[in-house]
């Protein structure tokens, strides 16, 4: 008989409050869905880039455990907002990294520079962009930013969006179509 899973948020509590021996079991439960998140994430690249969705969660771990974001969360949903943007931050890195490299030096084409060009490529937009008009598209409204990470990045449908948030549908259903209004023009202008 199968045992019950831990809940999220109590072991992201116990952590909070000093018990660092849960780290490894919260990983080892949501690595499946972290791993989604990924593939997600990824979901627009070619068939044969190198870069495995794996590899993506397993650098995200290493920075969620080094950062405060761990010890801080205190739900299910700040772990996955943390977790999302620290994949992210990843592939801006390295983006910007790819950049500073193009203009000199030696560079040489890694499995995230297939990864960059592709999505920036199929969404018309490069990754730095993105992230600045998400930051400036946070300012005015937390929550559109959340829902633009958790859709577009995490792949999540309204409803399980509208879960993860603890809003109506209605609600994810306007955020999500003012937030892609607000980053359309955004983005046309830069």
């Amino acid at each position: 008989m199968n045992q019950p899973q831990p809940d999220v948020s109590l072991m992201l509590r116990e952590l909070s409050n000093g018990n660092d021996s849960v780290k490894e079991k919260l990983f080892e439960q949501l690595q499946s869905e972290l791993r989604q998140m990924a593939s997600n994430l990824m979901r627009r690249e070619r068939a044969d880039h190198t870069l495995q969705a794996t590899a993506l969660v397993n650098e995200a771990c290493l920075r969620l455990l080094d950062s405060d974001a761990i010890g801080n969360a205190t739900d299910r949903r700040y772990f996955f907002a943390a977790a999302n943007r620290a994949m992210r931050q990843i592939l801006v890195d390295h983006a910007r990294r790819r950049s500073t490299s193009k203009r000199g030096g030696d560079y040489q084409r890694g499995s995230l520079d297939v990864v960059l060009e592709n999505f920036e490529h199929s969404n018309g937009c490069r990754f730095e962009d993105l992230e600045a008009s998400l930051d400036a598209l946070e300012k005015d409204s937390p929550r559109q930013r959340e829902v633009v990470e958790l859709r577009f990045f995490s792949g999540l449908s309204i409803p399980e969006t509208a879960e993860v948030l603890g809003v109506s549908e209605g609600t994810v259903e306007r955020d999500w179509r003012l937030a892609r209004a607000k980053l359309y023009q955004q983005l046309r202008e830069e």
